[in-house]
């Protein structure tokens, strides 16, 4: 016999006691900690959907009333006014001398005091004038007798009007509405106008076309050479030293912060260069060297994602390196490509850093014209109204945000639009 004794066999009792006490807390624990998890994430959800929910409607609820404005009716003598003018020489062609020369507002006092007992600046805004300067010139025969005529109130009697305001204007606001001398409807100067001091006179359009041409800048110079950077540098560069720099250099261009970019635009647009201070020109290429990096980053990984039998089938029917690129891979990539573009694009559409340091915060009471003419844009417009004393500027601040997020949603409609028509090509 061996003098090896075998070792007894050692038998595993019951591995896995599917119906033991054991296994059926360790099963209760897991199942619970799995609803403990969903628990937690649709708290985070809902958390985020309040707090999506709130600013939605603290934004919405301030900013319809900035699209509106109250009226007051006045009732103006002309021929008993102080406003000597011939509706003859409003025809002609010195109409715009003569209505310079004219004191509307003494018109308005003078209306004001008769019909209220009230002066004009307690009842009736700084445009009223104006108000009444454009309606005397567009029709001329106003000035041959007693007209009736809704001018803009002034701030705290439309504040009355919408909400709630002081006593004083609460007390002027009932008097009005008691003979229905107030009225409150659209106001089509907020969406026609530029800035000004007074908040029933202000108006997003300036801001707006301000945003639209710096957008058009910045998209015309960015797009191109971002996506024929990210092409070069996956099609053609050769892996080396230089490349892993610029790569490098790439990524940490799309991290840094952006009011560094207004520095440099600051120093090489306006201080190098020479280019005219506030415009939208400086204001599309400071935001086109931010968006860069992101279109790049974009691009690579949307042309690294086309798959390479792709390229390896192009080549075997005797394509070259170019047409494969541009016939095949671009228009494969070009979903993704613009997915990255936009989210770029809507970034530098919500900075305010950037262009506060090339000087875009200036006081821009027109439109501007063209790409070189001084300019404003809407964050830096909502940036600026916020600072203000007057309350009436709270609803407009809330209404410039609604047309931003507005700009901003039409621009994510068109990218999602594009980007599924490509895909439906392929």
């Amino acid at each position: 016999m061996s003098s090896l004794a075998l070792a007894p066999e050692t038998v595993d009792p019951t591995p896995t006691d599917w119906a033991g006490a054991e296994m059926r807390a360790r099963i209760r624990r897991r199942y619970g900690a799995e609803r403990l998890f969903k628990l937690i994430g649709l708290t985070a959800i809902l958390i985020s959907a309040g707090f999506l929910a709130f600013l939605l409607v603290t934004m919405v609820g301030n900013g319809a009333r900035g699209f509106t404005q109250s009226e007051v009716r006045l009732d103006v003598d002309f021929p008993r006014s102080s406003l000597f003018l011939d509706p003859a020489a409003l025809r002609g062609f010195g109409a715009a001398q003569a209505l310079a020369g004219a004191d509307f507002e003494r018109v308005v006092n003078e209306a004001a005091t008769a019909q209220y007992g009230q002066s004009g600046p307690s009842l009736f805004s700084q445009g009223a004038r104006l108000r009444l300067r454009d309606a005397v010139r567009d029709d001329p025969d106003l000035l041959s007798g007693r007209s009736t005529i809704w001018l803009p109130a002034a701030t705290a009697i439309d504040i009355a009007a919408k909400s709630s305001g002081t006593a004083a204007a609460e007390t002027a606001y009932d008097r009005l509405a008691a003979v229905e001398a107030i009225r409150t409807g659209l106001n089509w100067s907020f969406l026609t106008g530029a800035d000004s001091t007074d908040p029933t006179l202000v108006g997003i359009w300036g801001a707006f076309k301000g945003s639209l041409l710096t957008m058009i800048v910045t998209i015309v110079l960015a797009f191109p050479i971002g996506v024929l950077s990210a092409v070069y540098l996956e099609e053609y560069a050769l892996r080396n030293r230089w490349t892993d720099i610029i790569e490098v250099s790439i990524n940490n261009l799309a991290a840094v912060p952006s009011i560094i970019f207004g520095l440099l635009g600051l120093a090489v647009f306006l201080n190098f260069m020479h280019l005219p201070r506030s415009a939208p020109l400086v204001g599309g290429l400071t935001l086109a060297l931010m968006t860069m990096p992101v279109i790049v980053i974009a691009g690579r990984n949307a042309i690294k994602s086309v798959p390479p039998s792709i390229r390896d089938a192009a080549l075997g029917v005797g394509a070259s390196r170019v047409q494969v690129v541009f016939h095949h891979v671009l228009p494969l990539a070009l979903p993704g490509i613009l997915t990255g573009t936009i989210i770029g694009m809507a970034r530098a559409l919500g900075e305010t850093a950037p262009l506060l340091m090339i000087g875009m915060r200036a006081f821009i009471a027109a439109p501007p014209g063209g790409l070189s003419e001084p300019a404003t844009a809407l964050p830096v417009q909502i940036f600026l109204w916020s600072d203000e004393v007057s309350r009436g500027f709270v609803e407009k601040t809330s209404a410039a945000i609604i047309v931003l997020l507005a700009f901003l949603l039409a621009m994510n409609g068109l990218a999602i639009y594009l980007r599924n028509r490509f895909e439906t090509r392929w």
